[in-house]
């Protein structure tokens, strides 16, 4: 695994990156179950589109997957899931006319109802013209499993389950 990472003043391991990565997002589901007792806590998430058709290709075959079609469309604008299921997606282009561009550090995570369901998505996802940002697999050790992904505009997604 490599050599230990940074210590802080106070004698502790700074955690970074990736490492940290798979210890918060554990821990973060954890407390939103804990407290919330839903994990619904987003309605939809949009995200830019520079070529919708394009991009509609992609989503309908993700979402297709996961059980969801499309749920709201008219010009310039896709939403898929279910209405008044968990979290939808959509897809438009920039109100302002400027080009969509991809957030750093922003990612949406579909969640998957199983691994296999992971892989799947992940491999629809590379057959529709999105890149791989991450192989489905184990990341740390409290049960989250997950594949990562671009769409074809490069917005960064994740399929995952946890436990």
């Amino acid at each position: 695994k490599g050599q230990p990472g940074p210590v802080s003043s106070t004698g502790r391991q700074v955690l970074e990156g990736r490492d940290l990565h798979n210890i918060i997002v554990p821990l973060m589901f954890r407390f939103i179950d804990s407290q919330c007792g839903s994990k619904n806590m987003i309605g939809y998430v949009t995200l830019g589109t520079n070529d919708l058709a394009r991009a509609a290709v992609f989503y309908d075959a993700v979402c297709a997957e996961l059980g969801v079609g499309r749920m709201m469309e008219f010009d310039g604008f896709i939403a898929w899931g279910v209405p008044g299921g968990g979290a939808g997606v959509g897809l438009t282009r920039p109100a302002d006319g400027g080009a969509a561009t991809v957030g750093n550090g922003v990612m949406v995570a579909l969640e998957a109802k199983d691994q296999a369901q992971i892989q799947r998505v992940y491999d629809i996802a590379l057959a529709n013209g999105g890149t791989c940002e991450g192989a489905p697999g184990p990341r740390g050790d409290g049960g989250f499993f997950a594949g990562y992904f671009r769409d074809p505009d490069g917005n960064k997604l994740n399929i995952f389950i946890m436990g």
